[in-house]
């Protein structure tokens, strides 16, 4: 009779409810697309091997029906190669766990980490320029109650570089709008950070939640529900449809509410502000994820080349001219 260790269910439920929340404290979306990839997988192995979900064995997650997987994702459900490297760090992540407290799993782990990511292409990150984010910001009719509120998401985004899911989760209690400006928000892995606020915003701000309560949700629906991060990067894609009208540059870029947070790093930046302090600003973890504004932005590249650039009148001698030169080289 197969003992409880080798059924592969009881690991997945310990996977995602003890490992991903208690032990990592990983954030809810993070959470979620590790779910996702599980419910994808085990109906997928059961049907190739005719056993019921809750009969899977773990050594019935073998690498050879993971590479299956992986070019189900890619050629049935056309997943690009990005998301089929997604995919599997998630499985090699519940590889590991289950190694890391069942050793006599630890060959099959090693077998299942083995099978490689596919090398994909790096993408660029893309921001908005100045003249572009103006127009961006000028796309919504501020004389209607929905044009304000438009307006003030947008502002928001631009000034703090905050992510979808931390404006769609923001309370009224996180604003401090009064002596030094701020906004407390939470991001990924639930870290804490305060990004200050510029004048304009908290003008906006205050008019959007005057009254409420402090458990409210800053930005709210027609039907005065919190806005979710898919209705946060609807407006933003609208009103970036609607800029594109009066600004070319803007049909070629896809904007996003992560475009306007790349752009308010790159806008940092150039304005003068250390990386470091991007870094805190934005909730990046590593300096290194940071440092990519640094290497994308044009304008400040421009700029050191022309510190470097050589005179007019300068003039270079041919080396092979120098004879002395030659006489040396020619005597080694």
């Amino acid at each position: 009779m197969k003992t409880d260790v080798e059924l592969l269910g009881p690991w997945v439920r310990r996977f995602l409810l003890e490992h991903l929340v208690i032990e990592r404290n990983l954030a809810r979306n993070t959470q979620r697309s590790y779910r996702d990839t599980l419910a994808l997988l085990l109906p997928f192995v059961s049907t190739r091997g005719k056993k019921p979900i809750d009969r899977l064995r773990i050594d019935d997650l073998s690498p050879a029906i993971v590479r299956e997987f992986l070019a189900h994702l890619e050629h049935h459900r056309h997943c690009t190669v990005a998301t089929r490297n997604q995919r599997l760090g998630a499985i090699h992540t519940l590889a590991r766990f289950i190694a890391l407290h069942s050793p006599q799993h630890l060959a099959w782990c090693s077998e299942l980490r083995a099978i490689p990511f596919k090398k994909t292409p790096k993408p660029a990150v893309g921001y908005l320029e100045k003249p572009e984010m103006d127009a961006l910001l000028k796309a919504p009719d501020q004389r209607t109650a929905q044009g304000r509120r438009d307006y003030a998401l947008l502002l928001f985004l631009y000034n703090t570089g905050a992510r979808a899911t931390e404006v769609a989760d923001l309370q009224v209690g996180a604003l401090s709008l009064h002596g030094s400006p701020s906004v407390r928000l939470v991001g990924k892995g639930d870290k804490m950070r305060y990004c200050p606020l510029w004048a304009t915003t908290v003008t906006v701000l205050n008019f959007l939640v005057d009254s409420r309560s402090a458990d409210a949700a800053v930005f709210l629906n027609r039907s005065r529900y919190p806005l979710t991060r898919f209705g946060i990067r609807t407006v933003v894609k609208h009103y970036a449809d609607k800029a594109s009208q009066q600004v070319p540059s803007l049909c070629a870029k896809s904007v996003s509410t992560h475009t306007i947070r790349h752009t308010t790093a790159v806008h940092l930046l150039r304005a003068g502000v250390d990386i470091n302090t991007i870094r805190a600003w934005l909730g990046h973890v590593s300096l290194d994820t940071t440092h990519v504004y640094a290497e994308i932005d044009l304008e400040m590249k421009a700029e050191a080349l022309a510190h470097c650039e050589m005179p007019a009148d300068s003039v270079t001698k041919r080396w092979h001219t120098e004879p002395e030169l030659m006489a040396f080289l020619k005597g080694l």
